[in-house]
């Protein structure tokens, strides 16, 4: 195996750097943990750690190694451990809003071609939570599948009913439902899985993403739980993100269930999501128009005239106010954590001078 076997196509072979090419070895970032991360340059892998200089360098969490990344490393002692110094530049990212009030973004993995958002027929299935994967994964410049789970659970009127109104909203979006107890639609989810491609796969805890990952490596590696049977909610099973290598040569990166999809700096993917009204918001009469009260608003007519859904309406409303309170508060943040750093210098300069 070689590392283009690992995904390191012409894109990333453009922007190598060549000066570093000969003090680096080029590897890709298989795991990461608090501490550390597992990475790869097609023989080992082993663990490896940031140098000084990245950690140093880093001005926020986008600077740091995630799961999917090509990176220039060192491999030191035969090649028990590593050194990572620099991220090669990114294809796709896929990030989200860190949990709760902190307002910073979390990495998920990058340098994704396919996203499986995966819901399942039952008490997870949701259009509005649906969007908001679609957000994120626009956003990053991946490609989206969406899989129906636990197809075996729902009578064809049910999954015929689920596609439609998928397709109603997305009509271009490829929908596959399949069932891991009884094998239906897995040979269609197999035969996207091109060598040397990197698929990720998003979706609450319990839809069913570890049971599919289990059935692509055709072995029980890892380890599943029952969804509770009194809400329908599912137990956390996977807790790293992790990059996987199929007997075919794709890579899946697994990743563990998501409860809040908290989303900011998502104009492009609010505007692939939500095509429909991204078009209609150019027929507005004015061209900074809110969509909310303004005389002459195109989207509010074609909501009063039943041309767009209330439920979708607002759903896309709430998260463009949220990205954009999100996206504010970031740029704050990073302009005080800014000013303190200017302080700190000062300081230090400052008793330098003393001396």
């Amino acid at each position: 195996m070689d590392i283009k076997q690992l995904g390191f196509d012409k894109w990333f072979s453009d922007r190598v750097d060549s000066e570093r090419s000969p003090a680096y070895e080029i590897a890709r970032v298989t795991a990461v943990s608090k501490e550390s991360a597992l990475v790869s340059n097609s023989r080992i892998n082993v663990f490896a750690e940031m140098s000084g200089k990245l950690m140093f360098s880093a001005q926020s969490s986008l600077d740091y190694p995630t799961v999917g990344d090509w990176v220039y490393a060192q491999f030191f002692d035969n090649g028990s451990f590593a050194v990572i110094h620099e991220i090669i530049p990114r294809r796709s990212l896929l990030k989200r809003k860190t949990s709760g009030k902190k307002i910073d973004f979390q990495l998920i993995a990058s340098n994704i071609d396919t996203a499986f958002i995966i819901q399942s027929f039952g008490s997870d299935y949701s259009i509005r939570r649906l969007e908001r994967y679609l957000v994120m994964v626009n956003e990053g410049g991946i490609t989206p599948v969406v899989l129906l789970s636990k197809s075996d659970l729902a009578t064809s009127q049910e999954i015929e009913s689920s596609m439609e109104q998928i397709h109603k909203l997305m009509p271009d979006i490829e929908i596959i439902t399949f069932s891991s107890k009884n094998g239906s639609g897995m040979e269609k989810i197999e035969k996207l899985m091109a060598p040397g491609k990197t698929f990720c796969l998003l979706g609450s805890s319990g839809v069913g993403k570890t049971t599919l990952l289990n059935s692509l490596v055709s072995e029980e590696l890892f380890e599943t739980q029952e969804v509770r049977e009194k809400d329908g909610k599912g137990r956390h099973t996977t807790t790293r993100r992790q990059l996987i290598t199929l007997k075919n040569g794709a890579m899946v990166i697994d990743t563990p269930g998501m409860r809040e999809l908290g989303n900011f700096a998502t104009e492009t993917g609010l505007t692939d999501t939500f095509s429909e009204i991204a078009q209609l918001s150019e027929e507005c009469f004015y061209k900074n128009c809110t969509h909310t009260s303004e005389k002459g608003c195109a989207i509010l007519l074609a909501l009063k005239g039943g041309a767009l859904s209330e439920e979708r309406y607002q759903n896309y409303v709430k998260m463009e106010r949220e990205s954009a309170y999100n996206e504010m508060s970031y740029l704050q943040k990073r302009e005080r954590d800014r000013e303190f750093g200017k302080l700190c210098k000062s300081v230090i300069k400052s008793k330098k001078n003393r001396k």
